[in-house]
């Protein structure tokens, strides 16, 4: 071999090592999550918080930390399954609501009764302080990421609005949950529970006349097509529910990675993550009402007068939800106590 051979060779190698896919490889990731979303890909949640922060997570790391996101439930199974699936492996990391398993995390149930909510920012926030005070080992095998809620619920109707106890009367409207649906049916209303999916047609051929949901959900499923009125509490009012959500990595796959890394982990988790993920919904919730707007639908204020009524006759649901906190070994009283010490404040 000439001398002319051997560096042409040499300098065909030195090319080599410094092309990018050479880089990429010498730098690939250590630890590679999955992240299973019940939502498709294009949705809000997906596009607008797991993306950036997936990004954040790896820029990070400086690349050792991979994140895969499977939407649409890709990984198999049901949307309740999945804080089980991160138990078991079969994902990393999940996000999924308590009330998919009602009873299981009462904990992380509490602020999904009526008149637990303020805006999704605070009682996100309130909802992380909760459990880190009550409810640390509510999720056995689960490295918690973060907790939070969307904003209240509203009723969107298709003929009349929804001012007054009397206007529920013989209403027919689907619940978000079974506590909502319960404080609906003490004020009269016809409750049908079914998956939010089914509320399309439910709206279209008049087997619901409406349902009970943020704004935010509204463009998804066109819902400004199929009502006509929008009726919220008056701004300062609690909101009428929300439902809570838990973000969840599994411990083992949290405890195989390095300490360096779960140290990206632990400084991307937490109160702040829970804090961000609430004010992102907030900024959803804005988005739907621009919708629902600019569709012409009328909004209504509920007054704060039928709204402290109503939240009397929801009593004895927090008083059932009291006991069934006891039962489960917790003291229901200081939990609820508590939540509504943290909403309150300024």
């Amino acid at each position: 071999m000439t001398s002319i051979t051997r560096r042409t060779m040499l300098a065909s190698v030195g090319a080599a090592l410094a092309t990018p896919a050479f880089i990429k490889k010498l730098n690939a990731a250590e630890q590679t999550l999955r992240l299973h979303s019940m939502l498709p890909g294009p949705a809000p949640m997906n596009t607008a918080f797991f993306e950036p922060w997936i990004k954040e997570l790896v820029e990070a790391s400086n690349g050792a930390i991979d994140v895969q996101l499977f939407p649409a439930m890709q990984l198999g199974g049901k949307p309740p399954q999945l804080v089980d699936q991160v138990r078991q492996g079969i994902a990393d990391i999940s996000w999924t609501l308590p009330v998919y398993t009602p009873d299981r995390f009462p904990v992380a149930e509490t602020l999904a009764l009526p008149f637990m909510v303020t805006n999704a920012e605070k009682t996100s926030v309130v909802m992380h302080t909760l459990m880190d005070e009550f409810g640390k080992d509510e999720y056995p095998g689960i490295k918690n990421l973060a907790f939070h809620t969307h904003d209240g619920g509203k009723f969107h109707t298709r003929e009349n609005p929804v001012l007054t106890s009397a206007d529920l009367d013989g209403l027919k409207l689907r619940a978000p949950n079974q506590a909502t649906g319960d404080m609906l049916a003490s004020m009269g209303a016809e409750v049908v529970f079914f998956p939010v999916t089914d509320m399309v047609v439910g709206l279209s051929n008049g087997v619901i006349d409406g349902c009970c949901l943020p704004y935010e959900v509204v463009p998804a499923f066109k819902l400004q097509e199929l009502t006509k009125h929008s009726s919220a509490p008056v701004a300062g009012a609690r909101g009428l529910y929300a439902n809570t959500f838990s973000l969840v990595m599994g411990q083992k796959a949290y405890e195989a990675m390095s300490d360096d890394l779960r140290k990206v982990i632990d400084d991307h988790s937490g109160p702040e993550l829970s804090l961000r993920i609430g004010k992102q919904f907030d900024v959803f919730e804005a988005g739907g009402k621009a919708v629902v707007e600019k569709q012409g639908n009328e909004i209504h204020e509920i007054s704060a007068e039928v709204i402290a009524e109503w939240r009397e006759r929801s009593e004895p649901i927090h008083a059932a939800w009291v006991e069934k906190l006891n039962k489960s070994g917790h003291d229901g009283d200081a939990i609820l106590a508590r939540a509504n010490e943290l909403l309150d404040a300024g």
